[in-house]
């Protein structure tokens, strides 16, 4: 059983939904990952000019949004036409999950979220790639988010985790935080949502298990082998490390 309290991390930003810094969790050497170096969040619509300033205030200087176009069109992003901020929107989900019919959520009527953060791992690992790019080669702090910051946010945290050094059950216990740290938002949806779609606005522990488990099964529990394999560079990977506090492989 995991001692570390993901709640450390949280960050409280009037409007924002699921903001955590990174930091706080422990990685390899006996350290813990770096505060103030990469943020993930959920939807940024509703901060504000006064979010956004107390964001920058924080160190942000780069957003990646990592919803869909349609997502982005809906819902807007602060972040997109502020000077001061570097913003990159690198979908990881291709469709619109607004949609009933998109062919994502009808997968999702039978299938658990860890299947399609493997879907995400196996065919988008292209986009994956560009957004370890644009977080190795940002100056301040980098904020990467989607909708409800536990999905696709959740598959880039765990990967960089990965990376660090971090283990399996506290990268998983990272991962459960995300529902009950915005349960508040998120129970109400649930309420209304058809049965067979309640799980996919939770974060059960199995689905990262999948995911972890897609990756101990096909690369020996190796994050490295996969971005490899995915084509990231040794640059971009001596970048991260530095950034995280750790030494390189």
């Amino acid at each position: 059983m995991t001692s570390y309290d993901p709640a450390i991390s949280t960050i409280d930003i009037k409007g924002s939904l699921n903001l955590r810094d990174m930091g706080g969790m422990p990685i390899s050497g006996g350290i813990t990952f770096p505060y103030k170096v990469f943020v993930r969040s959920g939807n940024l619509s509703e901060v504000g000019q006064d979010g956004l300033k107390a964001l920058k205030d924080y160190g942000i200087t780069t957003v990646i949004d990592l919803r869909s176009k349609p997502e982005v069109v809906k819902w807007g992003n602060p972040a997109i036409d502020d000077p001061d901020i570097d913003f990159h929107n690198v979908p990881l989900f291709l469709g619109d999950p607004d949609q009933k019919e998109d062919p994502t959520m009808v997968f999702l009527r039978t299938h658990p979220l860890g299947d399609f953060y493997v879907q995400v791992m196996e065919g988008l690992s292209g986009e994956i790639i560009k957004v370890l790019d644009i977080l190795a080669n940002t100056s301040g702090v980098a904020l990467f988010h989607c909708a409800h910051g536990k999905d696709r946010t959740g598959i880039i945290a765990a990967i960089l985790y990965l990376l660090a050094g971090a283990s399996q059950e506290d990268i998983i216990r990272n991962y459960e935080f995300s529902y009950e740290y915005i349960r508040w938002f998120l129970d109400p949806l649930i309420e209304k949502r058809e049965d067979v779609m309640k799980h996919t606005l939770r974060s059960d522990r199995i689905n990262m298990e999948i995911m972890l488990g897609y990756i101990n099964n096909r690369y020996d529990g190796s994050i490295l082998a996969y971005l490899k394999e995915s084509g990231i560079t040794d640059d971009t990977l001596n970048r991260l490390y530095s950034k995280m506090g750790v030494a390189g492989t």
